[in-house]
Formats: C-alpha cells, sequence, structure tokens
C-alpha cells in the first residue's frame, strides 16, 4: 500500500500526461504510486505540481486540453483505417514517397493512404501525419545463428570478432538462413570503451570495433610501408576475455595511418552529411575533453552551443576522421548483407537495437531535447530483483517525441535498417511504456510513463517496410496483454525462450508452472533456447550460473538455488525423453544433450529459430550476468575455440543439420 496516496486530481493531471498512478505486476496484482513519485515524474515532463496552485493550473490546463479535442502533434495511422479529425483541413504528403501533392481533409483522415509522411494543417494547429501499412508481410520459415558478433575470432581479426568474420560464418555458417547480431552501436571514442552493447554512446552510427581493416580499400591501396605498419599493430586473441580497450588502442593507430595515405580520396556513400558531422564532432571532442559531455565547456554542451563553431574549425582534421571511419564502417556492414544475399539467406541479417544510449555519449549530446536525461529506464520491483533495476539509460521524452513528428526514433530506425534485414528491438515494451526512475532515486521509486504507441509504432513499420525488413520484439518477461495483442496484429515477431516457455502453474495459475513443449510454441516468434542474458545450455546442465552467483553474493540462499536448478534439469531431461529426442533422462553426456535440445527448438512451430555457438560449443559462461558491472567478465567472453575451428566442429554440424530439418 503506498504511503502517500495520489489525489484524484492528480491522478487527472498524470494521466493525460502518460504518467501511471499505479501498475500491475507479474503476478497481476495492483501496485500503486506514491504521489511524491509521481510528483518528480511530472516535473520532468516539465509539468508543474510543486504545490497547490500549481497543481490546480496544471489540471485546468488538462481539462481544456480534452476538452477542445485538440489533434496531437504527431498522429500515426495504419493505411487501411480512417480517423476522425475534428476541424476541416489540408494534408500534403511531405516526404517524397507518399502518393499526392495535396487534399481536402473534412472530419477524417481517409482509409488508403500511401504509407508515408504527410502535414496535416488546420486553422487551429499543423500536426504531422505518419501513415503505415496494417502489418509486415510473413517472414520466411527459417533458422539461424545468433551471435555476439565480438566473441569470434579468427586468424584474421583483431583480438575481437569483426564484419569479416561475420561474412565468413554466413559463407559457411552450414546453410543458416538468418543470423541475429548483438547491437552494433557506435562506441565513444576514447578509453575506457564501454564493452556492454547495450549502452552504446549512439544507436543511429556504428561501432568501428567491428571494422576488418584488412578489409578497407585504404588498406588494399596504401603504400608498402603503411601496411606494414599496419600489420604491426594487430593484437592477438589471449586469454579467456576480450580486451576492448587494447582492441580500439590498436584498431585506431591502424585506422589513423591508412587515413594518413587515403583520407578524403577515399569516401564512400554513407549517412545522411549534417547529422554524420555532429556525431564526428562529438567524437572530436571527446577525444579532446575526454567521454563525459557534461563537463566540458560550458559552449560545448550542446551542437549549438556557442563555442561549437570555434570547435569545429579547430578539430576539422579530427571531425573528417571519424566521418571517414564511419562512412568505413557503413561499407563494410552493406558487404555483409550483400554477402548475406549472394548465400541465399531466406532472411539474412538481423540487427539489434538496444534500449537506449550512455547518457554521456554521442545521442544524449545530439538528442538532448528529446531525451529525458534527469531519468534512467528501469524495472520495477519483481521475483528476479526485489528493489527493481536501473539501467543508466535516459529515456525518450514522448511530448518532445511527437512535437518533432518522431523525428529522432525514425532517423535511427531509418539507419539501422539500412544495412539490416530485419531489426530485433530489445524491450520492446518500451514502444507503449517504460519504467522511469529520477536520477538518483532508487528503481523502486520509479513509475510506468507511456509512449503513443500509435504513433511509434507507425513510424517503425513504416521503416521496416520500406527497408522490406522483418522487425523482433524482444517481449519477455511482464508484458501488458494489449503489447502481444498490437505486436500480432502488426505481424511483429515476438521472442519465446526455453527456458521461459512455461504452462500456467495449476494451482496458482501463475506463468511458472511445467515446460511447454514447442509444438505449442507461438508461430510468430523468433524461438531460442537462452538470450544473452540466461545460462547457457552447458551452464544450465553444469549449474554454473547458480555456482557464478553464489560466488559473487548474489543469492541468499544457494542451497535452495541449487535444488532448483537440479529439479530444473531433470525436467527439461524428461521432456525431451517424452519428445523421443533422448533415449533416456538418465543421459549424461553433454553434447547429445545440447543436440537434443536444438532438436526440440526445431520442432516449434516459430517462424524462426536460432542457435546461439556459445550452447553448441561447450560454454559454460553466459555473455552477461545481470546484476554485476565488474565482478564478472559481461560481454568479453570469446568463444572457447576460433572461427574456422567453429565452423568444422561437429557439434556444429549436427545442431544445424537437427535444425535444419524442420523445412520450409
Amino acid at each position: 500500500m503506498t504511503s502517500d496516496p495520489v489525489s484524484p486530481e492528480l491522478a487527472e493531471i498524470a494521466d493525460a500526461h502518460g504518467v501511471a498512478t499505479s501498475y500491475l505486476d507479474g503476478s497481476r496484482t495492483e501496485r500503486r504510486i506514491d504521489a511524491a513519485v509521481v510528483r518528480d515524474v511530472l516535473g520532468l515532463l516539465e509539468v508543474d505540481v510543486s504545490g497547490p496552485g500549481a497543481e490546480r493550473v496544471a489540471l485546468a490546463g488538462a481539462r481544456q486540453r480534452a476538452s477542445a479535442g485538440a489533434l496531437p502533434p504527431t498522429i500515426g495511422l495504419r493505411s487501411d483505417r480512417s480517423r476522425p479529425v475534428p476541424r476541416r483541413g489540408r494534408l500534403t504528403a511531405t516526404d517524397g514517397n507518399a502518393a499526392g501533392t495535396g487534399s481536402d481533409v473534412d472530419g477524417s483522415l481517409p482509409a488508403g493512404l500511401t504509407p508515408g509522411r504527410y502535414l496535416l494543417e488546420t486553422d487551429a494547429r499543423r500536426s504531422a501525419v505518419i501513415v503505415a501499412p496494417p502489418g509486415l508481410p510473413d517472414p520466411p520459415r527459417t533458422w539461424g545463428w545468433m551471435l555476439q558478433l565480438y566473441a569470434l575470432h579468427s586468424s584474421a581479426s583483431w583480438g575481437i570478432g569483426d564484419l569479416g568474420d561475420l561474412t565468413t560464418l554466413i559463407r559457411g555458417g552450414h546453410g543458416a538462413g538468418a543470423v541475429l547480431l548483438n547491437p552494433l552501436h557506435a562506441i565513444t571514442p576514447v578509453p575506457a570503451v564501454q564493452p556492454s552493447p547495450y549502452t552504446p554512446s549512439s544507436r543511429r552510427y556504428s561501432t568501428p570495433l567491428a571494422l576488418r581493416i584488412t578489409d578497407l580499400p585504404a588498406y588494399r591501396d596504401a603504400a608498402p610501408a603503411t601496411r606494414a605498419e599496419v600489420d604491426a599493430l594487430r593484437p592477438e586473441t589471449t586469454g579467456d576475455r576480450i580486451a576492448h580497450d587494447r582492441v580500439w588502442a590498436a584498431k585506431r593507430a591502424a585506422l589513423e595511418a591508412l587515413w594518413r595515405d587515403a583520407g578524403s580520396s577515399d569516401g564512400v556513400p554513407g549517412p545522411d552529411a549534417a547529422d554524420l558531422h555532429d556525431f564526428a564532432t562529438y567524437c572530436a571532442l571527446a577525444e579532446r575533453y575526454g567521454g563525459r559531455w557534461s563537463l566540458w565547456p560550458e559552449g560545448l554542451r550542446r551542437p549549438d552551443g556557442a563555442g561549437i563553431a570555434a570547435a569545429r574549425r579547430e578539430l576539422a582534421p579530427r571531425i573528417a576522421f571519424h566521418s571517414w571511419v564511419q562512412r568505413r564502417t557503413q561499407a563494410q556492414l552493406a558487404d555483409v548483407r550483400t554477402a548475406a544475399r549472394e548465400a541465399g539467406m531466406p532472411v539474412g541479417v538481423i540487427h539489434d537495437l538496444a534500449v537506449g544510449c550512455d547518457p554521456e555519449g554521442a545521442d544524449a549530446w545530439m538528442l538532448q531535447d528529446v531525451l529525458a536525461l534527469d531519468a534512467t529506464v528501469g524495472a520495477p520491483p519483481d521475483a528476479f530483483s526485489q528493489q527493481g533495476q536501473s539501467w543508466g539509460l535516459p529515456p525518450w521524452r514522448p511530448d518532445r517525441l511527437a512535437d518533432t513528428g518522431y523525428a529522432a526514433f525514425g532517423d535511427m530506425t531509418r539507419a539501422l535498417l539500412a544495412h539490416a534485414d530485419g531489426l530485433r528491438i530489445d524491450h520492446v515494451m518500451g514502444l507503449w511504456r517504460l519504467w522511469w526512475v529520477p536520477s538518483g532515486a532508487s528503481p523502486d521509486r520509479g513509475t510506468y510513463v507511456h509512449y503513443d504507441a500509435d504513433a511509434m509504432l507507425a513510424v517503425l513499420l513504416l521503416e521496416a517496410h520500406r527497408a522490406r525488413a522483418l522487425v523482433v520484439g524482444e517481449d519477455l518477461g511482464t508484458v501488458i496483454p494489449r503489447i502481444r495483442e498490437d505486436m500480432a496484429e502488426r505481424n511483429l515477431l515476438g521472442s519465446t525462450v526455453l527456458w521461459f516457455s512455461r504452462d500456467p502453474d495449476p494451482v496458482t495459475g501463475g506463468d511458472d508452472g511445467p515446460l511447454r513443449p514447442p509444438r505449442r510454441w507461438p508461430e510468430r516468434s523468433v524461438a531460442t533456447v537462452s538470450t544473452h542474458d540466461l545460462p547457457t545450455a552447458p551452464g544450465f546442465l553444469r549449474g554454473e550460473h547458480v555456482r557464478a552467483r553464489a560466488e559473487l553474493g548474489l543469492l541468499d540462499d544457494p542451497a535452495a538455488e541449487e535444488a532448483k536448478a537440479g529439479a530444473e534439469r531433470d525436467e527439461l531431461l524428461a521432456l525431451l525423453t517424452a519428445e523421443g529426442l533422448l533415449d533416456s533422462p538418465d543421459e549424461t553426456d553433454e553434447d547429445t544433450i545440447v543436440v537434443a535440445m536444438h532438436a526440440l527448438l526445431a520442432s516449434a512451430p516459430s517462424r524462426i529459430v536460432l542457435a546461439s555457438l556459445y550452447d553448441v560449443l561447450g560454454e559454460v559462461r553466459q555473455p552477461n550476468l545481470p546484476g554485476t558491472v565488474d565482478e564478472y567478465p559481461n560481454w568479453r567472453i570469446p568463444l572457447p575455440v576460433d572461427l574456422d575451428d567453429a565452423l568444422a566442429d561437429d557439434r556444429v554440424r549436427r545442431v544445424a543439420q537437427v535444425l535444419a530439418r524442420r523445412g520450409g
């Protein structure tokens, strides 16, 4: 029970601005939010409810807007539906791809509009209109690999998996029809390099850590002395942890040597020049003043700051260098997609969109007017984390997104899809709502802020439609029914994970009943054994996820957790036996069990099933252990063998064979 109840008046104000005053937890129990938290979050949206007088003004404003029936600044519209509008106006296409130069609107936006962006002008206001197709086409039924790209390593790569390794996997991946990658978002180019792909400097641009240096045209065309200088920089993959700082230092030095030779003469098509210039400016300023822009000289803390023009003139060579690096990265991403097409992959390359960005990174600097920098995204208290979670990532401001026609979200989505055949949306519920935690508050002192899902989905589907790409939503955990309904209606794929796919408990009705046989998994999904935040298949079988957390003091009762893990292992072996995939639940050969797990996966009706090389090659450590930072080698674990050996490994061949048998 809340200790500071929300008044009806405050609840009305909060509802008008999409701020939740209660929510349903994982057991469908209503949890009420303290009034102080609601006021704090409203304050982050610049809604003043600091006292009775301010609250009366805010309430009057909310009621006036509601009674006037005002149009929102951005309208998301499905092309097969109409939408009432309170006034007459004129609708004009604004992006060159939508049909028609202008038409009168009287009482409604009509159904049948060509997908695209429009401007609706009435005597009262101007509203952006984003028209999307009703849904995306059914993707092919296929199988593939899911990868932490950094984990690959070969005789040609430099201490970290790169786009050349990815091309090798695509060409020799035993007929896989899809590859799902971890986010390849841009890093801040100064140490310490953030190893987590889910805390990027920019989600619109790409990490140069993924570049294959020796595949660059500048390397091919360089003088022999320059090539020798670059070759001498190559770091080896050593030990059982990837050294991001060491790898970036080597790649940056190599890129600078090649830039001296090639420079601007090695131009290739790339992202929009103005926006790329801003990103490259951030990179150059970070080199000069450090990776935290909030500590830069005051005149440099915004892209339009008073000192920016002079800084750009002074740092012009470094800005040109970072622009060149980004263009080369985009070119190699395009080459990977070409390789997937040449290999005849039915789906191709699926990229991953992280839920947020580093608050001191390039996106936060460039997009600070549409981000809530005084808040962080997280999750409310639940069975996994009783105090809730705070991820250190600033959320979009829904009001500012709407005021700007969702331009930043659209630009980001378009950039990611430029070299992708599909896009996975991490924490897809963020298109509907995000748990906001005010800076400095504990995660349980937050609340949900709602977004205009119709507008967010219209942007996403429009860009996916134009790119002819599929969309996968990571919808694990506590998800309100509307989210899955909207996803199904628009033919977005969900995520199905073996460990989580359970029938309701026959006694409590909760979601922790017996394992659900994959033949009853949803068709509109991407199915996997595990995820990067969960145990690998070998780790699960050996109880490594319990041992690692117990060793780090993350478990209150290790013995109980060990017993639970043993029971879950026995349950899995029993299911594999019942499905005819093991001869006996007493099977002890780990490789046999892992292959059987993938045969189980293959029996699912899911459109796409994916296998992780971590699972197949016997890695017991999971890529990321939630609740840890430096205590565990998160995002730094390479595959146990190099890429050539992995592709030749009999376990990989056997898993590929069982997945390929599922047919089209």
